[in-house]
């Protein structure tokens, strides 16, 4: 679990977050949502480690983030799985050297279990066949699938996707959050979700915080995002056609 207490935090004078207190449980989506500019990747940025907080406290199983040096923090980030916006891939890698960076970067592992291990995640993401293409040659469904494997291949406890259909079609999109879904149910991970897409939110939104303008205003699951009487939430939900269409 990742609990986050009373954050704080400014730029310049201007209160970005303001008193965020959310719990992402284990085995579970949390998703965060809100518009742009609402305080989403700070708070994200935060709860990983690249900013520090002004005030309150970030917990990882109970135990303080926000307090520890850097060793420790370190120690930590090896326990968690980043899926980037983009991708992020590596042009000039394969497909198994980009799922393999980590282990090269981060662990003592041998040449033979590297690519084991590598080869056991892609497996997991059925790309097990396309391990030596470049990613140049993948479609956006398959780079973002290479991106899940390159995130799992820590045996990560926690992972973090940012807009992880960003850029696909509403298909390939449906099978990436299953991707999701499954892994973390299967893994028992802590999964967190930064997304504006509301599909995914309906679909596999276990824990869903709405963030306006750097307060948590709302917080529930899929099944009453619908009902809500928050003013902010509405608007921002009921800008999609699909929703209009449930109300």
């Amino acid at each position: 679990m990742i609990e986050v207490k009373n954050l704080h935090k400014s730029f310049q004078h201007k209160e970005v977050l303001k008193d965020i207190s959310i719990k992402f449980e284990e085995g579970k989506v949390n998703f965060i949502i809100g518009r742009s500019g609402s305080g989403k990747s700070v708070l994200t940025k935060c709860i990983v480690g690249l900013i520090d907080p002004d005030k309150g406290d970030v917990a990882y199983d109970g135990t303080s983030f926000t307090r520890m040096d850097r060793i420790e923090k370190q120690e930590v980030r090896k326990k968690i799985g980043m899926l980037f916006q983009g991708s992020a891939l590596f042009d000039s890698m394969s497909v198994i050297e980009n799922v393999m960076f980590p282990l090269n970067m981060f662990t003592e592992l041998s040449d033979g279990e590297r690519v084991d291990r590598a080869m056991n995640t892609l497996e997991r993401v059925e790309l097990q066949d396309s391990a030596n293409l470049l990613p140049a040659s993948l479609s956006g469904g398959m780079m973002k699938r290479v991106g899940i494997a390159r995130a799992l291949a820590m045996n990560p406890r926690f992972l973090f996707c940012d807009e992880p259909n960003s850029g696909l079609d509403p298909q390939t999109s449906i099978i990436i959050d299953n991707l999701i879904k499954d892994l973390t149910y299967e893994l028992n991970m802590t999964t967190v979700v930064i997304s504006h897409d509301l599909n995914s939110v309906l679909e596999i939104g276990d824990g869903i915080n709405f963030i306006h303008e750097g307060r948590v205003e709302w917080k529930g699951d899929r099944n009453d995002i619908v009902n809500s009487d928050v003013e902010s939430l509405n608007r921002f939900v009921f800008a999609s056609n699909l929703m209009k269409k449930l109300k």
